[in-house]
């Protein structure tokens, strides 16, 4: 090939890039939709944690209308920064704000288990959050909790502690009866660690200390729950491996709400899913976020989702 044609070539290639480069250069990421503040609290026994407060990108000090607020507990081992990725966008697309508590047992921070100065610290979460951001307007009126595993554990004990503080509740895959996780360690990998976690955080051993264990249960709350008059979503699945036997911990809690007070309105959803997966802003969170009007009404499940006569609806 001649020197000329060469010349020719790269002169080409120069002038498709000069036409294409500017054009890659001056695109811009999309701005996000949420954005996420840290606060710092004390815990009920005096320690420094944090909470991250996720707000809708276009509320802040200039435009900061009444919003709801949803308080969600993370899960077993897994802290409030992991409990932040549930929810996506989600709060931009309802409106509405999440606080997701680091949390604080009575010795563990991330193995809270429901413990009832952790409960108490869930119930200040509002105050909390209005406190270290004054141009921030919760709807008092509109206050709901949501958690998965551990985090649906403590949300239940929320309610039936404080329920005049809450307008909704919704616990996906909770255990709830924290004596029977004890003796299911056993059945998982590390169990024998959790079983020491456990013992080191509530004080014993089902045996040694019952009323340890009896307070951290949501089963021994069912008549608070049942007549609390707070509407309340219950997600379990059968083949969760993590709380394993679902029948017997959040499907037993609906039927003895429901045998308790048949009027109480709470709700029971079974499906097959993994343990937690249910509750994502990709699963079935944005349409359990509907039924307390917190998401437009168009986001529902699948069509495979009917509630049967009993109320319940099966995945």
């Amino acid at each position: 090939m001649s020197t000329t044609k060469r010349a020719a070539i790269a002169g080409a290639v120069l002038s498709l890039a000069a036409g294409v480069l500017p054009t890659v250069a001056l695109a811009h990421p999309a701005a996000p939709l949420v954005r996420v503040l840290t606060i710092s609290y004390r815990a009920h026994d005096g320690l420094s944690r944090r909470a991250y407060l996720i707000l809708p990108a276009w509320y802040g000090p200039e435009k900061h209308p009444p919003i709801p607020l949803v308080i969600s507990p993370h899960g077993r081992g897994v802290g409030a920064r992991a409990n932040i990725r549930r929810w996506g966008d989600l709060p931009a697309r309802g409106g509405f704000a999440v606080i997701n508590p680091e949390g604080q047992g009575r010795r563990l921070t991330l193995f809270s288990w429901g413990d009832p100065g952790e409960i108490r610290d869930l119930a200040r979460m509002g105050a909390i959050a209005e406190h270290a951001i004054p141009w921030l307007q919760i709807d008092r009126h509109r206050v709901f909790a949501f958690g998965g595993s551990m985090g649906g554990q403590e949300t239940l004990l929320l309610l039936a502690r404080f329920p005049r503080l809450l307008a909704g509740a919704a616990a996906f895959d909770a255990p709830t009866n924290m004596a029977a996780r004890y003796r299911a360690f056993d059945l998982l990998r590390f169990g024998e660690g959790l079983q020491r976690l456990a013992r080191r955080e509530i004080g014993g051993t089902p045996a040694t200390n019952p009323g340890g264990y009896e307070a951290r249960s949501p089963l021994d709350c069912a008549r608070k729950i049942a007549f609390a008059g707070v509407p309340l979503q219950i997600w379990w699945s059968t083949r969760d491996r993590t709380v394993s036997d679902q029948y017997h911990e959040s499907g037993l809690l609906y039927r003895h709400i429901k045998r308790l007070n048949s009027s109480a309105p709470v709700s029971e959803f079974v499906g097959g899913w993994a343990h937690t997966t249910e509750m994502t802003a990709h699963g079935y969170l944005p349409y359990a976020l509907s039924r307390f009007g917190l998401m437009p009404r168009r986001a529902a499940p699948p069509s495979r989702i009917q509630p049967d006569a009993a109320g319940e609806v099966l995945v």
